[in-house]
Protein backbone atom coordinates (compact mmCIF):
# COMPACT_ATOMS: atom_id res chain seq x y z
CA UNK A 1 0.00 0.00 0.00
CA UNK A 2 1.24 3.48 -0.78
CA UNK A 3 2.93 5.77 1.80
CA UNK A 4 1.20 9.14 -0.11
CA UNK A 5 -0.67 11.31 1.92
CA UNK A 6 -4.57 10.13 1.96
CA UNK A 7 -6.65 13.54 1.85
CA UNK A 8 -9.90 13.06 3.84
CA UNK A 9 -12.35 15.66 4.08
CA UNK A 10 -15.27 15.07 6.68
CA UNK A 11 -18.61 17.12 6.39
CA UNK A 12 -20.21 18.52 9.56
CA UNK A 13 -22.08 20.65 11.64
CA UNK A 14 -22.36 21.59 14.97
CA UNK A 15 -24.64 19.55 17.49
CA UNK A 16 -27.34 22.18 18.00
CA UNK A 17 -30.44 20.68 19.48
CA UNK A 18 -33.35 21.86 16.37
CA UNK A 19 -30.47 21.87 14.01
CA UNK A 20 -29.23 18.80 13.40
CA UNK A 21 -29.93 15.32 12.29
CA UNK A 22 -34.03 17.11 12.21
CA UNK A 23 -35.46 14.12 10.92
CA UNK A 24 -34.30 11.75 14.14
CA UNK A 25 -36.13 14.54 16.35
CA UNK A 26 -39.56 12.36 16.46
CA UNK A 27 -37.64 9.29 17.65
CA UNK A 28 -34.81 11.03 19.92
CA UNK A 29 -36.03 14.79 20.91
CA UNK A 30 -33.77 17.25 19.83
CA UNK A 31 -31.57 17.09 22.68
CA UNK A 32 -31.12 13.15 22.02
CA UNK A 33 -30.76 13.68 18.32
CA UNK A 34 -27.96 16.25 18.68
CA UNK A 35 -26.17 14.30 21.27
CA UNK A 36 -26.33 11.16 18.34
CA UNK A 37 -25.06 14.13 16.04
CA UNK A 38 -21.94 14.25 18.26
CA UNK A 39 -21.20 10.65 19.13
CA UNK A 40 -21.07 10.23 14.77
CA UNK A 41 -19.35 13.53 13.85
CA UNK A 42 -16.53 12.39 16.79
CA UNK A 43 -16.39 8.64 15.50
CA UNK A 44 -15.90 9.29 11.84
CA UNK A 45 -13.39 11.97 13.27
CA UNK A 46 -11.75 8.77 14.86
CA UNK A 47 -12.40 6.24 12.25
CA UNK A 48 -10.51 9.01 9.35
CA UNK A 49 -7.59 9.81 11.63
CA UNK A 50 -6.79 6.04 12.45
CA UNK A 51 -5.97 5.65 8.43
CA UNK A 52 -2.10 5.26 8.13
CA UNK A 53 -0.54 8.24 6.55
CA UNK A 54 -4.00 10.10 6.54
CA UNK A 55 -4.81 13.98 6.16
CA UNK A 56 -8.04 14.83 7.32
CA UNK A 57 -9.98 17.95 7.23
CA UNK A 58 -13.16 18.56 9.11
CA UNK A 59 -15.05 21.34 6.96
CA UNK A 60 -17.86 22.68 9.21
CA UNK A 61 -21.03 24.78 8.84
CA UNK A 62 -20.11 27.14 12.10
CA UNK A 63 -16.98 28.39 12.54
CA UNK A 64 -14.57 26.38 14.72
CA UNK A 65 -15.02 28.35 17.50
CA UNK A 66 -18.52 26.36 19.06
CA UNK A 67 -17.50 24.53 21.99
CA UNK A 68 -17.59 20.78 20.39
CA UNK A 69 -15.72 22.08 17.47
CA UNK A 70 -13.01 23.43 20.42
CA UNK A 71 -13.03 20.34 22.16
CA UNK A 72 -12.37 18.25 18.92
CA UNK A 73 -9.33 20.44 18.53
CA UNK A 74 -7.78 20.01 21.33
CA UNK A 75 -8.49 15.71 21.43
CA UNK A 76 -7.30 15.64 18.15
CA UNK A 77 -4.60 17.82 17.41
CA UNK A 78 -3.86 16.64 13.98
CA UNK A 79 -7.04 17.40 12.58
CA UNK A 80 -7.61 20.38 10.20
CA UNK A 81 -9.90 22.72 9.60
CA UNK A 82 -11.90 24.47 6.77
CA UNK A 83 -15.15 26.24 7.16
CA UNK A 84 -17.79 25.24 4.58
CA UNK A 85 -18.71 27.95 1.86
CA UNK A 86 -22.40 28.93 0.99
CA UNK A 87 -24.69 26.98 -1.34
CA UNK A 88 -26.60 24.01 -1.95
CA UNK A 89 -24.80 20.29 -1.11
CA UNK A 90 -23.41 20.38 -4.68
CA UNK A 91 -21.17 23.56 -4.61
CA UNK A 92 -20.37 23.02 -1.20
CA UNK A 93 -18.81 19.25 -2.33
CA UNK A 94 -17.32 20.82 -5.42
CA UNK A 95 -15.53 23.91 -3.39
CA UNK A 96 -14.05 21.09 -1.17
CA UNK A 97 -12.15 19.04 -4.20
CA UNK A 98 -11.59 22.86 -6.09
CA UNK A 99 -9.49 23.39 -2.72
CA UNK A 100 -7.70 20.57 -2.40
CA UNK A 101 -6.46 19.95 -5.94
CA UNK A 102 -5.45 16.37 -4.92
CA UNK A 103 -7.36 12.99 -4.79
CA UNK A 104 -9.32 13.66 -1.92
CA UNK A 105 -11.92 11.79 -0.74
CA UNK A 106 -15.32 13.63 0.62
CA UNK A 107 -17.71 11.47 3.45
CA UNK A 108 -20.26 12.83 5.76
CA UNK A 109 -20.33 12.13 9.23
CA UNK A 110 -23.37 10.20 9.73
CA UNK A 111 -22.04 6.48 8.50
CA UNK A 112 -20.82 4.42 11.35
CA UNK A 113 -20.11 1.57 9.03
CA UNK A 114 -17.05 2.99 8.23
CA UNK A 115 -13.80 1.76 9.11
CA UNK A 116 -10.13 2.89 8.65
CA UNK A 117 -9.38 -0.40 6.40
CA UNK A 118 -12.39 0.70 3.85
CA UNK A 119 -11.39 3.79 3.98
CA UNK A 120 -7.99 3.20 3.13
CA UNK A 121 -9.18 0.54 0.14
CA UNK A 122 -11.25 3.51 -1.21
CA UNK A 123 -8.14 5.51 -1.38
CA UNK A 124 -6.47 2.76 -3.54
CA UNK A 125 -9.45 2.05 -5.98
CA UNK A 126 -9.20 6.27 -6.03
CA UNK A 127 -5.40 5.55 -7.08
CA UNK A 128 -7.13 3.36 -10.02
CA UNK A 129 -9.67 4.99 -11.03
CA UNK A 130 -10.91 8.86 -11.69
CA UNK A 131 -13.80 9.05 -9.72
CA UNK A 132 -15.04 6.87 -6.41
CA UNK A 133 -18.42 6.46 -4.61
CA UNK A 134 -19.81 4.55 -1.73
CA UNK A 135 -23.53 4.02 -2.24
CA UNK A 136 -25.80 4.63 0.58
CA UNK A 137 -28.66 1.93 1.04
CA UNK A 138 -31.20 5.01 0.85
CA UNK A 139 -30.02 6.04 -3.12
CA UNK A 140 -27.74 8.64 -2.35
CA UNK A 141 -23.90 8.09 -1.62
CA UNK A 142 -21.84 8.61 1.45
CA UNK A 143 -18.86 9.11 0.49
CA UNK A 144 -17.13 10.11 -3.08
CA UNK A 145 -13.45 10.77 -3.90
CA UNK A 146 -12.03 12.52 -7.23
CA UNK A 147 -8.62 13.01 -8.36
CA UNK A 148 -9.32 16.17 -9.82
CA UNK A 149 -12.11 18.33 -9.08
CA UNK A 150 -15.23 17.77 -11.98
CA UNK A 151 -18.07 20.62 -11.47
CA UNK A 152 -20.40 18.82 -13.37
CA UNK A 153 -20.80 15.95 -11.10
CA UNK A 154 -22.64 18.21 -8.56
CA UNK A 155 -24.19 20.81 -10.63
CA UNK A 156 -27.83 21.30 -9.22
CA UNK A 157 -29.67 18.54 -8.37
CA UNK A 158 -32.22 17.08 -6.47
CA UNK A 159 -30.22 16.43 -2.79
CA UNK A 160 -31.64 14.33 -0.42
CA UNK A 161 -33.71 12.29 -2.40
CA UNK A 162 -33.37 8.26 -3.21
CA UNK A 163 -32.90 9.27 -6.94
CA UNK A 164 -29.50 11.01 -6.32
CA UNK A 165 -27.12 7.69 -6.53
CA UNK A 166 -28.71 7.31 -9.84
CA UNK A 167 -29.23 10.06 -11.54
CA UNK A 168 -24.87 10.83 -10.61
CA UNK A 169 -24.19 7.49 -12.56
CA UNK A 170 -26.82 9.07 -15.49
CA UNK A 171 -24.51 12.38 -15.49
CA UNK A 172 -21.37 10.27 -15.62
CA UNK A 173 -22.45 7.84 -18.27
CA UNK A 174 -23.38 11.09 -20.40
CA UNK A 175 -19.68 12.50 -19.74
CA UNK A 176 -18.01 9.34 -20.37
CA UNK A 177 -15.62 9.19 -17.16
CA UNK A 178 -15.13 5.98 -15.51
CA UNK A 179 -15.65 5.46 -12.07
CA UNK A 180 -15.59 2.79 -9.66
CA UNK A 181 -18.69 1.57 -6.91
CA UNK A 182 -17.66 0.38 -3.90
CA UNK A 183 -20.11 -1.98 -1.69
CA UNK A 184 -23.74 -0.12 -0.49
CA UNK A 185 -23.03 1.53 3.04
CA UNK A 186 -26.20 2.76 5.56
CA UNK A 187 -26.21 5.80 7.19
CA UNK A 188 -28.03 7.22 10.04
CA UNK A 189 -31.05 9.96 8.69
CA UNK A 190 -34.21 8.36 9.65
CA UNK A 191 -35.91 6.63 12.69
CA UNK A 192 -36.17 3.55 11.57
CA UNK A 193 -32.04 3.51 10.94
CA UNK A 194 -31.36 3.60 14.78
CA UNK A 195 -32.13 -0.15 14.64
CA UNK A 196 -28.72 -0.67 13.39
CA UNK A 197 -27.03 0.97 15.73
CA UNK A 198 -26.26 -2.22 17.85
CA UNK A 199 -23.57 -3.07 20.40
CA UNK A 200 -20.24 -4.32 18.87
CA UNK A 201 -16.31 -3.90 18.86
CA UNK A 202 -17.78 -0.88 16.17
CA UNK A 203 -20.78 0.51 17.95
CA UNK A 204 -21.37 4.10 18.91
CA UNK A 205 -21.57 3.10 22.52
CA UNK A 206 -17.84 2.44 22.50
CA UNK A 207 -16.76 5.86 20.72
Amino acid sequence: MTKTPIQLAIFARAPIAGKCKTRLIPALGAEGAAQLHATLVEQTVKTALAVPHAEVTLWTVEEPCHTFFQRLAADYPSLRWQLQPEGDLGERMNHVFMTQQQPTLLMGSDCPAFTPDLLQHYAYLLTQHPVVFVPAEDGGYVLVGLQTPCPQIFEPMEWGTAEVMQQTRQRLQQMQIDWVEAESLWDIDRPEDLNRLTVSSNSLHSA
